[in-house]
């Protein structure tokens, strides 16, 4: 049986669930090649993990990644975060890991910062209603 392996990453609103397994050095986001992913600065942030792991790793893999909700950069970083744990997960390197850690933090550990909720009766999540005496 073919070797596989899935993980997730969040970001924001976004979810990406990414899965792993023997290929030809495919990365597929919702069906659409990397190449073709627009815009480029989403696809560039995607291919980040990719490029540390090396083509050694990459040439031997196919990636197939789901991401829904957020906008177009919260998806792009929730990919990025799915991809680097998976990659980690399919070759169980330590090394990996460590370059992943030595880059950026936030290949491996989510980012879990929020916006801030509206509040009742306010405008903004801070801005507090004015008050006029006249």
């Amino acid at each position: 049986m073919a070797k596989l392996f899935h993980a997730s990453g969040k970001r924001k609103a976004a979810i990406a669930r990414a899965t792993v397994k023997e290929g030809k050095g495919e990365v597929r986001i919702n069906s659409i090649l990397l190449d073709n992913y627009s815009p480029s600065l989403a696809r560039e942030k995607i291919r980040e993990p990719l490029y540390i792991a090396g083509d050694e790793i990459v040439k031997g893999i196919k990636v197939d990644v789901n991401v829904r909700g957020g906008g177009w950069l919260g998806q792009a970083e929730a990919t990025r975060l799915a991809i680097a744990r998976a990659l980690v997960g399919y070759t169980g390197s330590k090394k990996l890991e460590k370059s992943f850690l030595d880059y950026d933090r936030g290949l491996l550990v989510a980012d879990v910062r929020f916006k801030e909720t509206y509040k009742p009766n306010d405008s903004k999540a801070r801005a507090k209603r004015q008050k006029s005496y006249r």
